[in-house]
């Protein structure tokens, strides 16, 4: 059964001119309970703009969006989002960044210190609790993000190319970090990517958008079974369905450029 529900959704932006540019044309899209769905496809189609309609961010040009059968007209606590750049508070600890959504509902603080901790834990920032971002990695930071937004216990977790500044390495960690969360607490998931890998890596469905404006070209299931490890990348079966997909972000990439 569907928890959201996006139907027919398009943006439309005014130009410096007077004129108007739609960037994403009516978009449908059922997410399941559970679903981990990545969201491919050639810079400037609207993936950002999609997930930032689902927080409630951006607004719509028409159409609309459903979170468990309700409309979404702005932000909300039942949507937690991760963005490419950490977006933590700098004067703030982990372990006080972690509690900000927590205060800012009014929880007691020591509900708030009890369900921080569990998620410095779950997070693998044990021994960080008192460190301030900026004395922490890149991929420390992200999963302060991470950790921050899980513990609000949102309806479901949006995630715009979280791990895009991360170098490599770090980046392949981050991602059998969060798929090892979504395996434990099966939180719904909306990751917009560029990286092919990591979108068929991670993903139960991976959905590619076409060149602007954008529309869902695909929408593919992922075959592969949880947990995953980091091996099934170099199997056959991940190479053929990379394949396939490179195929069709290929073709909108080169779309695009024909439009620039």
């Amino acid at each position: 059964m569907s928890i959201l529900s996006i139907r027919g959704v398009s943006r439309e932006f005014s130009t410096q001119s007077g004129g108007k540019t739609l960037a994403l044309q009516a978009t449908n899209l059922e997410v399941a309970e559970n679903d981990f769905i990545t969201i491919l496809g050639p810079s400037g189609c609207g993936k950002s703009t999609l997930l930032r309609i689902v927080a409630g961010l951006d607004r719509q040009t028409t159409g609309e969006v459903l979170l468990d059968d309700k409309v979404i007209d702005g932000p909300g606590a039942d949507r937690g989002m991760v963005f490419q750049s950490y977006t933590l508070f700098p004067w703030l600890t982990v372990l006080e960044n972690i509690c900000f959504g927590l205060r800012e509902r009014g929880l007691p603080r020591d509900q708030q210190i009890e369900i921080a901790q569990s998620f410095v834990k779950k997070v693998g920032l044990v021994g960080f609790e008192n460190h301030f971002p900026k004395q922490l990695s890149g991929g420390m930071q992200q999963r302060t993000a991470l950790a921050r937004a899980l513990a609000n216990n949102p309806r479901m977790l949006l995630m715009d190319e979280p791990f895009g500044a991360l170098d490599h390495q770090t980046r392949e960690l981050m991602q059998e970090h969060l798929l090892g969360i979504w395996e434990a607490e099966r939180k719904t998931i909306l990751f917009v990517t560029h990286d092919i890998d990591e979108a068929v890596f991670m993903g139960s469905r991976v959905v590619v958008m076409s060149a602007r404006p954008g529309r869902i070209k695909l929408d593919r299931e992922i075959p592969f079974a949880h947990p995953r490890h980091y091996s099934i990348k170099t199997t056959a079966d991940f190479a053929a369905l990379k394949g396939e997909l490179t195929e069709q972000v290929r073709a909108e990439v080169i779309a695009s450029q024909a439009l620039a």
